[in-house]
Parts: structure tokens; C-alpha cells; sequence
């Protein structure tokens, strides 16, 4: 890799051994991919604070620089962890105390973790605890470098901010932290932010679950590459752009996209592909919405609903408000549990509009910082869940074992109050 003297610098040790140990993490990473040179970010998003058995033990015997050392720089060397070089953010994490007597999720976990977010503020790491770190006042701008983790942030950051990063992981992003620096390769590059595949809609987008079979639909055909998706889309809102990211990042790995008149990047089809010789388009219409509906609804078989989740990308305080005049005069089943997740900065809007209140007086709960997914953690007993989120929908089946069914915020309220599915495409 060709280094600046500054970056000479810093891997030779000149601002000490733990930037040293980021910026050797960071040559080896870019001579792996073949990258040439490294690009200078201001902003990062990882996760430093999230309790592991792993991380216990670094810290049980070693403390929090030894765990850091190990975990977000891949080095086994004993230092100090110095401030970070460039504003860096934790993403979510665990359960916080918030869910204590909520969630079955270990009480020494919360501890450690509160532990971690003392260690790890003192070092200059803003505790947005959220996958959704835009919602919440991390708004990279238009050509900016980042160097975020978490898929369905990445890809909104890539997409609808028209910022550049690719999904980094707990060390890249950890070294980034330390040295304001990233392989330039991938989504940092003009040559790869065009779009591949051209998708026609041409039934009616209109809603939060259809941007969600879209997205679905869209991840599933591409991949790893970027659909282009043009039709009849209607105007989206922020909710439905980040849930149809969320999906396609899960049923593929979609890190961008683009959609004409709307994505920074693309104010016509051309310009989002880069050329007038458009690839074949493929058809999206009743019949792939119904078919994509269809899979996500094939990990269910019985009706009985234990646990109803809300909020995976974190849920927008519209969101919120929606469900609390769902849940209004309502209670839920008394062998149904309702979670809504949501970044904590936005549970204080929630408190102060009331709409705390009138979910947790339908017996539901607003909890923050995590996920079942990211925690591994759903109410106890659980064997069936039903979700408005394609992401939760894809993923919680294969991590906890349980059967899964999506449908809109509606029908997720429904099936708390009667325990029982009763959703439909309609």
C-alpha cells in the first residue's frame, strides 16, 4: 500500500502503540483486498460496548485496554487505549437496565456493559446505542468517507445520504476510530456506485411492508450488487427507505442502491447506471409481491402468538406514535408479550409525547439499545413471534429457533391483543 507520511508515521509508532497496532490492522486489511492507499474519515460507527463471554473474560482478567487491544484492533499487545482520533459512535448493543425483569438477558451483561459505556465514553465514543445512528444526529453528508458497521445503516448511509462506506467490522471500525483512516476500495469508489440491475415495479408501493417485499424481493435478485428500482414508487418516507434497505441487506447484501428522483446519486435512471445502455429490466409486479410475501411467511405454521416485535431497523418516533394509537383502549393477550426497540434519545421523545404510556397501559414495552436479534433474547417460551420487519423476520428464526410471521404494524397490534395471526396480504 502507498502511505502518506502521516500514515508512515502512525504505523511506525509515532502517536503510540495502540495507534500503531489500528494502522497495522489497517495495511494488512487493505493489502488483502488489493487496495492502494487509504482514505481519511471523520466519521465511525462499531461496537466496542457489547457484552460477549469473550469479551468477560479479556475483561475479568486483563481489564478494558487489553480487551479493546484484542477484539477491535486483532492485536495481543499490552497499551492504553488513547482518545479517538475522529468522532466515533457505538451502534447498538445488549439489553441495558431498561430491560431488567423484561428480558431474559443476563444481568452481569448489563452490568458490563454499563461498565464498557463509562470505559469507552472517557474515550471520546458517543453512545448512540442504535442501528439507526442517522435518526438520532449522525448524518454523514453527499461524498463524505465514513466508516460505519451494521448493514441496514450502511446501506442507508451509502443510498440515501449519498455517504461512502463499505460494512466495516468491530476491528476495521475500531482502528478507523484510533487513526481517522480506512481502505479506500469498494463503496469508496466512483467506479462501483453504479447501479447493475434495473428493476421495473409497476404495482402500487404505497406502504411500510410493501417497501419491505420490495427491498426483499430486490436483495434476493442482486445480491451483493445494486438494483436500480424504478416505477410505481409513490413518494417514500424515511421509515420506508430505511426498512426497504434493512431487507435488502438481509435477504442479499445490498450496500447500495439507488432510485431515480429520490437517491443523491441518481436523478435519472441514466445517471444512477452511468450510461444510456440500460440493462434488461426485471418485472416486479402482483405476482413477485405475492411470492416474496409468501416466503417470508413460510417460517410459520401455528397461530398462537407468544411475542409481537416492533422496530428493526430502531423504530422512528412516527412509528411509535403509530402503534401507540393502534394500542389505544386495547390489551394485549395475557399470553402475548409487545416490544418495540428504539434508540434511546428517541424513548425520551416517546416518554414525553405519552406515547410511553399508552403502550405500556395496553401492557406493551418500549425498550432501547438492542434487538432480540443483536442479544439473542426474546421472551421466555417463546416458539412463534410475529414482526413487521422483513429483517427480524429473516434472521430471528435461525438464531433463536422460533417460528416467524411478518405483516404490517397492524397486524402485528392484532396479533398482541388476540394471540392469534390472523395477517393477510391484501
Amino acid at each position: 500500500m502507498k502511505l502518506t507520511d502521516d500514515e508512515k508515521g502512525m504505523l511506525d509508532g509515532a502517536e503510540g502503540p495502540a495507534v500503531a497496532a489500528a494502522m497495522d490492522l489497517l495495511v494488512r486489511y487493505g493489502e488483502a483486498l488489493d487496495c492502494e492507499h487509504l482514505c481519511d474519515v471523520r466519521n465511525v460507527a462499531g461496537t466496542m460496548t457489547q457484552p460477549s463471554p469473550a469479551k468477560s473474560k479479556l475483561v475479568a482478567e486483563h481489564g478494558w485496554d487489553k480487551a479493546f487491544a484484542v477484539i477491535n484492533l486483532d492485536s495481543d499487545a499490552d497499551f492504553d487505549v488513547p482518545p479517538m482520533r475522529v468522532p466515533t459512535c457505538q451502534l447498538q448493543h445488549g439489553f441495558s437496565d431498561d430491560s431488567v425483569g423484561i428480558a431474559p438477558y443476563p444481568k452481569q451483561y448489563v452490568e458490563l456493559q454499563a461498565d464498557a459505556e463509562s470505559f469507552y465514553s472517557r474515550k471520546g465514543v458517543n453512545i448512540l446505542a442504535t442501528c439507526t445512528p442517522y435518526q438520532v444526529g449522525n448524518l454523514p453528508v453527499r461524498g463524505e468517507h465514513v466508516a460505519w458497521m451494521e448493514s441496514s445503516a450502511v446501506v442507508y448511509a451509502n443510498s440515501m445520504l449519498g455517504a461512502r462506506t463499505n460494512c466495516e467490522g468491530g476491528a476495521s471500525t475500531g482502528a478507523a476510530g484510533l487513526t481517522g483512516k480506512i481502505p479506500c476500495w469498494g463503496n469508496h469508489l466512483d467506479a462501483n456506485r453504479h447501479g447493475t440491475h434495473l428493476i421495473d415495479v409497476d404495482v402500487a408501493v404505497e406502504d411500510f411492508l410493501d417497501w419491505g417485499l420490495l427491498g426483499y424481493f430486490a436483495g434476493d435478485l442482486v445480491q451483493e450488487e445494486r438494483p436500480v428500482v424504478v416505477g410505481a414508487l409513490g413518494q417514500p418516507e424515511l421509515v420506508d427507505l430505511k426498512h426497504f434497505g434493512a431487507a435488502a441487506a438481509s435477504s442479499g447484501g445490498v450496500e447500495l442502491y439507488h432510485i431515480p428522483g429520490v437517491t443523491p446519486e441518481a436523478p435519472t435512471v441514466e445517471a444512477a447506471f452511468r450510461s444510456s445502455k440500460l440493462p434488461e429490466a426485471v418485472h416486479y409486479g402482483h405476482r413477485e409481491r405475492r411470492a416474496t410475501y409468501e416466503n417470508l411467511n413460510s417460517q410459520g405454521n401455528r397461530a398462537e402468538v407468544d411475542f409481537v416485535l416492533l422496530g428493526c431497523p430502531h423504530a422512528s418516533i412516527d412509528q411509535v406514535w403509530r402503534a401507540a394509537r393502534a394500542l389505544e383502549g386495547r390489551r394485549l393477550n395475557s399470553g402475548t408479550q409487545l416490544w418495540i426497540m428504539l434508540p434511546r434519545a428517541l424513548k425520551v421523545v416517546a416518554d414525553r409525547s405519552g406515547y410511553t404510556e399508552t403502550i405500556e397501559r395496553a401492557g406493551g414495552r418500549v425498550l432501547t439499545d438492542s434487538c432480540p436479534a443483536m442479544s439473542r433474547s426474546a421472551p421466555e417460551g417463546t416458539r412463534v413471534f410475529a414482526t413487521d420487519s422483513a429483517k427480524q423476520a429473516h434472521y430471528l428464526p435461525a438464531i433463536l429457533g422460533i417460528e416467524a410471521w411478518f405483516g404490517t404494524l397492524e397486524d402485528c397490534v392484532d396479533a398482541a391483543v388476540t394471540g392469534r395471526w390472523t395477517g393477510e396480504l391484501r
